[in-house]
């Protein structure tokens, strides 16, 4: 299998280079990347629990999906293709904020990603990826709100970022 390689950008999200995503994290250097949430009708989030054998962050829950960007992508290419790979459907995405943030894991690897936050609607049941994908669920956000502020070790650090600094860009999907 290729190794996958992630688009390193600068602090203005212009490509600067191409590198295997296992340097880029062992180097934490910044790259372009992507987390895509789904709401139903009842405006609750599909919440996915990343599997357990993944090299970062295994086991915590986070946002319906996300992944880095593929050289020649558009951010809502990426979203809806990762969207295919992970949860088993495609629906429309559209673009709401970005940000950048850096996270170091135990494991001492870094993420530090350029992170493009889409929103989609859907209201059936995914079909996982379980190489993936553990557990799935739809939660309000509020309600997410208040579990990550009572039990922040069961979240992704970019998921806790995001509804930190942008929770009101996420709450309202048209």
């Amino acid at each position: 299998m290729k190794e996958e390689k992630v688009i390193l950008v600068n602090e203005n999200d212009e490509q600067i280079g191409l590198m295997a995503k296992l340097e880029a994290h062992e180097k934490a250097l910044l790259h372009r990347a992507f987390s895509v949430f789904i709401f139903n009708n009842d405006n609750e989030l599909m919440l996915q629990q990343r599997a357990l054998d993944k090299y970062h962050s295994p086991g915590l829950w986070t946002n319906t999906c996300c992944s880095h960007q593929r050289d020649g992508e558009t951010n809502i290419e990426a979203g809806m293709r990762r969207l295919q790979e992970e949860m088993g459907f495609v629906v429309n995405l559209q673009e709401s904020i970005s940000f950048i943030y850096k996270a170091p894991f135990d494991n001492g690897l870094t993420e530090h990603e350029y992170d493009h936050v889409l929103l989609g609607k859907y209201n059936d049941e995914p079909i996982i990826n379980t190489d993936e994908v553990a557990s799935w669920k739809w939660m309000p956000l509020e309600d997410v709100k208040v579990d990550i502020s009572l039990q922040p070790e069961l979240y992704t650090e970019w998921f806790k970022v995001i509804f930190d600094k942008f929770y009101e860009h996420i709450n309202i999907v048209s």
